[in-house]
């Protein structure tokens, strides 16, 4: 008998191991995906499909798909959640002025945030695209909002979100006619405590900066009430839709 089953790629953000607490029980399958799943070597996982993948370009990402495939027969992939996304590192941080700005940089963030996340999209929609309901959850940002934005600065981190948005936005309609199963959401979790948001959390008053826990349960509460409407939906951790 096939079981439901929740796919997390990018799994080992703060946030997507909290949604793998989430949704991880005896009744659903759970597959993870990341260049490290060391974390879902714990007990309290045993029975998880883990996927290690050494980089997240094009033929990794296809070769990671193939190997879900192989579950096919087992698992019907109710749930996605790419949870892909930089807003720093090393070598990259938020642009504060035009002189900050750098192609490289640039390019990086790009290619984390838009790029490695439609080609999941491309690979994936052969296993999802069936008569059963699946839910595809991209993290967005609300920063990547043309209308929002009256601050300015971030150049790159704020593009790449708002590309992200247009790209799913096309895919949305795209799927509405060849796969009316699938729901896409597009979702800004606000600022978590997590080392994604650290360098930034200073500024944060203390009851936005949200736990990954609570950030989970209210992303969960979110993709099992969407309804498939062939629509892109750009929403908040509250559900509240934000302005293209």
């Amino acid at each position: 008998m096939q079981k439901s089953a929740t796919l997390i790629i990018g799994a080992n953000s703060e946030i997507a191991k909290a949604l793998a607490c989430e949704y991880f029980s005896a009744d659903e399958r759970l597959i993870v995906i990341s260049r490290n799943t060391s974390h879902y070597e714990q007990a309290k996982f045993n029975g998880v499909h883990c996927i290690d993948i050494a980089d997240y370009q094009e033929s990794s990402i296809e070769a990671a798909t193939r190997k879900i495939a192989k579950l096919k027969d087992d698992v019907i992939i109710g749930r996605v959640f790419i949870c892909h996304g930089v807003l720093h590192n090393d070598d990259v941080f938020p642009e504060k002025r035009l002189e900050d700005f750098s192609s490289k940089a640039f390019n990086d963030v790009i290619g984390a945030n838009t790029t490695t996340p439609m080609l999941w999209l491309k690979y994936l929609l052969p296993l999802v695209n069936s008569k059963y309901r699946c839910v595809m959850t991209f993290f967005s940002a609300r920063v990547g909002s043309i209308g929002d934005n009256g601050l300015g600065g971030w150049y790159s981190y704020r593009a790449s979100k708002a590309a992200l948005n247009m790209l799913l936005k096309s895919a949305a309609i795209e799927l509405g006619r060849r796969a009316k199963n699938v729901k896409l959401i597009s979702f800004h979790p606000g600022t978590t405590d997590s080392p994604l948001s650290k360098p930034f959390s200073h500024n944060v008053a203390p009851e936005k900066l949200f736990s990954a826990e609570f950030v989970a349960k209210q992303l969960v509460d979110i993709v099992e009430r969407s309804k498939l409407d062939g629509l892109l939906s750009y929403l908040d951790w509250q559900g509240k839709t934000i302005e293209w």
